[in-house]
């Protein structure tokens, strides 16, 4: 799955550890780190949080787009 790349360069290209990412989203860096692998599916929630975080579109995150621009409110 392309986007799981996409969660860890966004995490990377910001020199952030899992952990860090885990308190932002009130989780444990384990469970974030199966996010990252694959092993578990990132909730909605979490895809929101994110976007909003990176200041990015979700569909930048899930490899929909390149287009890295979040969508206007």
């Amino acid at each position: 799955m392309y986007y799981l790349q996409r969660l860890r360069d966004l995490r990377e290209d910001r020199d952030l550890q899992q952990s860090d990412i885990a308190a932002l989203l009130h989780t444990t860096q384990p469970q974030y780190s199966r996010y990252e692998t694959g092993e578990r599916e990132l909730p909605v929630r979490h895809l929101v949080t994110l976007a909003d975080f990176y200041s990015v579109s979700t569909d930048y995150i899930l490899g929909r787009t390149n287009n890295r621009t979040p969508y206007a409110k």
